[in-house]
């Protein structure tokens, strides 16, 4: 079956060539020009992938991903002109996945998809294997990729859960940042290590309730961090 891909950017010739481009590979491609269309498709239909320009009308790429997040985990690419870090970072902070900076190359566009695409699909045949986890209080199902604690659901992003259900698959084993990194955003990642921070911090405001003092997610000084239930 064809990857189904969102593109949303307000720059009408990006969109075009990107859109050839995927078409080219074989995928399914819809097109957005601004935020409320946006959300309007993503609500509406089920992608593979969205790519998400942050300058949209309307509604910027920002609250777009965050308010895509309350009901999927599908992965989204934010496209950005700023070259600065902590855009990049804050971006990833909304729930994105990714980033790519504008101006990019379509052949480097097109092999950070296909990246992300084996992974998610790599991790949903190992969920299917290993279909539900259970530790203490804490309940992951793989197969719907969903999370409870005491009986509730939690609700995470994709990168959110595959970070928690590496710790949760091997409890006690630290992790370095660097690790972290290359196992759950893949080798072909670019950011760097504090992205990590900034999703395990997201993630504990979720599921501790102490952040400051966690239960689940522990950090090991001057190493990474390592899950305890």
């Amino acid at each position: 079956m064809a990857k189904k891909v969102l593109v949303v950017d307000d720059e009408k010739l990006i969109v075009k060539g990107i859109r050839f481009s995927l078409e080219q590979d074989g995928m399914e491609v819809e097109c957005a020009y601004d935020g409320e269309e946006a959300l309007k498709l993503a609500t509406e239909n089920q992608y593979d992938m969205i790519l998400l320009d942050i300058m949209l009308p309307k509604m910027d790429g920002f609250e777009v991903c965050q308010q895509i997040r309350g009901f999927s985990d599908v992965p989204i690419v934010m496209l950005t002109a700023k070259g600065d870090d902590m855009d990049k970072i804050l971006g990833l902070d909304y729930g994105a996945d990714d980033y790519i900076t504008k101006p990019f190359n379509i052949l480097e566009v097109k092999a950070r998809i296909k990246a992300i695409m084996r992974r998610t699909s790599g991790k949903r045949e190992k969920e299917e294997a290993v279909k539900v986890i259970e530790s203490g209080d804490l309940k992951l199902d793989g197969e719907s990729r969903r999370l409870f604690i005491l009986g509730k659901e939690i609700n995470l992003t994709a990168k959110e859960f595959d970070l928690l259900e590496l710790l949760v698959m091997n409890p006690g084993k630290v992790y370095s940042r660097e690790n972290l990194l290359n196992i759950v955003w893949g080798y072909e990642y670019p950011g760097d290590v504090r992205t990590v921070d900034v999703h395990v911090r997201r993630l504990r405001e979720k599921i501790e309730k102490n952040p400051s003092e966690p239960k689940y997610v522990h950090t090991k000084w001057g190493v990474g961090y390592y899950y305890q239930g």
